[in-house]
C-alpha cells in the first residue's frame, strides 16, 4: 500500500496467486508494470474490497483503479464499488467500463480452459507434478470427474502449488498468445 501515493493506477486483487498472475502476463507482453507505476495489490478476499475501495476512491481522481474477482465474488465487487461511489455497475460491461474484470469460475479455471488439458498434463510433467496429479485422479473423490474439475482441484489443493502455477499457466499462455480475456482486459485498461 506504501507505493499506492505515487501510482498511476491501482489494480485490487483477491489474493496473492492473482498478483503473481497479473505480473507474469505483464512480463511476458513486455511491460514493466513497476516503471510504469501500476500498483497491484491483493486484498485478501473479495469481501475486503469495500474497504479498500473506500479508503482509495478519494484518489480516483488522479489514480485509475481496476480490478479482478471471480464469478462468485462479481456481486460483491459491484456492491463495493457503489458503496465507494466509485460507480453503480449493473452489469459486466457496466464493470469492464470501471476497469473491473470478472473470471468464469476463477483465474485458475480460465488458465485450465486457454490452454487446454493436454497443454496442463504436459506443464505439470514438466514440473514433476504429473505423477501426484494421476495419484489425486485416483482418490474415489475424484475418480471419474471431468479432467477439467480435476486440475482445477490439484491446483487448488497446496497453496504453495497454486502460487506456483500461477506463474507458470500464465506464462504457457503469454507464450501460446492464450492469454484468458479477462487478465488481458485488464492488463489494457492499465
Amino acid at each position: 500500500m506504501a507505493k499506492v501515493e505515487s501510482a498511476v493506477a491501482v489494480v485490487l486483487v483477491e489474493g496473492i496467486s492473482d498478483q503473481i498472475a497479473l505480473e507474469t502476463a505483464a512480463l511476458g507482453r513486455g511491460r514493466d508494470l513497476e516503471a510504469e507505476r501500476v500498483v497491484i495489490v491483493p486484498i485478501g478476499g473479495a469481501h475486503a474490497i469495500g474497504r479498500f475501495l473506500t479508503r482509495l476512491a478519494p484518489l480516483s481522481t488522479r489514480v485509475r483503479l481496476a480490478g479482478l474477482c471471480d464469478l462468485g465474488e462479481e456481486e460483491v465487487f459491484r456492491r463495493g464499488l457503489e458503496e465507494a461511489h466509485v460507480g453503480s455497475p449493473r452489469t459486466r460491461t457496466d464493470m469492464e467500463h470501471l476497469r473491473f474484470h470478472v473470471c468464469v469460475k476463477d483465474l485458475e479455471e480460465e488458465l485450465i480452459r486457454a490452454l487446454g488439458t493436454a497443454r496442463v498434463e504436459a506443464l505439470f510433467d514438466s514440473q514433476g507434478d504429473l505423477r501426484s496429479f494421476r495419484s489425486f485422479q485416483s482418490q474415489p473423490a475424484w475418480h471419474g470427474r471431468e479432467l477439467e474439475a480435476q486440475m482445477w482441484r490439484f491446483l487448488r489443493s497446496s497453496s504453495r502449488r497454486n502460487l506456483r502455477y500461477a506463474r507458470l499457466l500464465v506464462e504457457a499462455a503469454v507464450g501460446r498468445d492464450a492469454l484468458p480475456r479477462p487478465l488481458d482486459a485488464l492488463l489494457t485498461a492499465v
